[in-house]
């Protein structure tokens, strides 16, 4: 878990003081969602560099993630395909091109596994939404389209989500 105290201390030392404090998310939260879209469904908000899982009641469970960089960013609908724990990992062709010294499997619950915890692969290519074993990449642009969650994030989700899930990114 992020070190959440530091964060805290911050927030209410500026709330003590009458200011307000616009800070980066670093968990999961409930917020307010007014958007068109079945309970269920997974949006995520490439700019915002966030995902939000619709409730259905005009709220949703808006979690932070990491994104593809800046070349490597897609738009498009979506389904999962696959839910695995701790999956093995093989590069894909442009990511040992680009990191050749890279094994070609990674075995899942390594700490080297950039899958981290859980993924839930994504239909039509080579994406998932996964765990990380960098958390300090989560709110960043570091993917090669990827969508990166912490793993206690990612595994929250995975419990609440099922195989065809609807998933769109957007800008």
């Amino acid at each position: 878990m992020v070190g959440r105290s530091g964060f805290g201390a911050v927030v209410a030392g500026a709330l003590l003081s009458g200011t307000l404090v616009s800070a980066p998310v670093r968990a999961r939260e409930v917020v307010m969602f007014p958007e068109a879209a079945s309970a269920g469904t997974v949006i995520v908000r490439t700019s915002e560099r966030r995902l939000y899982l619709v409730n259905g009641d005009g709220t949703a469970i808006r979690y932070p993630v990491a994104v593809g960089r800046p070349g490597k960013q897609w738009t498009g609908a979506t389904r999962i395909d696959g839910k695995y724990v701790e999956p093995a990992w093989s590069p894909p062709r442009e990511v040992k091109r680009d990191n050749p010294r890279l094994p070609n499997v990674i075995a899942g619950g390594s700490p080297s596994n950039p899958m981290g915890a859980a993924a839930m692969t994504l239909a039509g290519g080579e994406y998932a939404i996964h765990g990380t074993n960098r958390p300090n990449s989560v709110g960043t642009y570091a993917s090669y389209g990827c969508i990166r969650m912490y793993n206690q994030d990612v595994v929250d989700l995975f419990a609440r989500v099922d195989v065809g899930t609807q998933v769109y990114v957007t800008r």
